[in-house]
């Protein structure tokens, strides 16, 4: 069972400094609320994901900010719940929502299908990322293309592996230079992305 402790860990807040280690117990309580009830098209539970998006900018990319590591795992908490932002302006500040609303499509914070445009508002937004919020991003990509295999919908996998091509690839590739983190994370989904399609996935 997934606990407040257990995801204090995950975020490694043990090693925080005093001054922002309250921090880390608020995003793992409130992390247990937002994911709390939502499970992915894998039928798992949807807390799974995002600890192992932290776990992936921890021990793969190096990650030890705090911020990041927070950001990491309330990453998709503006896509899944309706009450996560007002819960998060209230208990980590209104910068951290500013990053998830950046980080989230606009079809998912207005709580509406798709529109024909909302692709190409989708792909300005990526660009305009900062470099943490890309690093999050693509942290979050590399979870979701090592358990794309797994999702019950054929149909999701030809889409996902021409998006990564097309935006998300290139993406990395260009934001190498802003820090090693960076430089890994490209690496990284390079290497899953060929994995993927040597496997046949696509």
């Amino acid at each position: 069972m997934t606990t407040s402790h257990t995801l204090t860990e995950a975020l490694g807040a043990a090693a925080w400094p005093d001054s922002v280690r309250a921090r880390g117990r608020l995003a793992a309580e409130l992390a247990l609320t937002v994911y709390r009830g939502h499970v992915r098209d894998q039928g798992t539970p949807y807390l799974d994901h995002p600890v192992r998006v932290v776990a992936v900018l921890r021990h793969e990319l190096g990650v030890t900010a705090p911020d990041t590591l927070v950001l990491g795992l309330l990453h998709d908490a503006l896509e899944v719940s309706a009450t996560a932002e007002p819960l998060i302006t209230e208990a980590l500040g209104p910068d951290l929502v500013r990053h998830l609303r950046a980080m989230t499509p606009d079809h998912r914070l207005e709580r509406r299908p798709k529109h024909p445009n909302d692709a190409a508002a989708w792909r300005a937004k990526l660009h305009a990322l900062t470099p943490e919020e890309l690093l999050v991003r693509l942290a979050d990509r590399i979870d979701n293309l090592r358990d794309l295999a797994n999702s019950p919908g054929p149909g999701r996998r030809a889409p996902f592996l021409a998006a990564l091509t097309d935006v998300y690839l290139p993406l990395a590739k260009a934001a190498r230079a802003r820090s090693p983190h960076h430089r890994a994370a490209y690496a990284l989904l390079l290497a899953e992305y060929r994995n993927a399609t040597a496997e046949g996935i696509s």
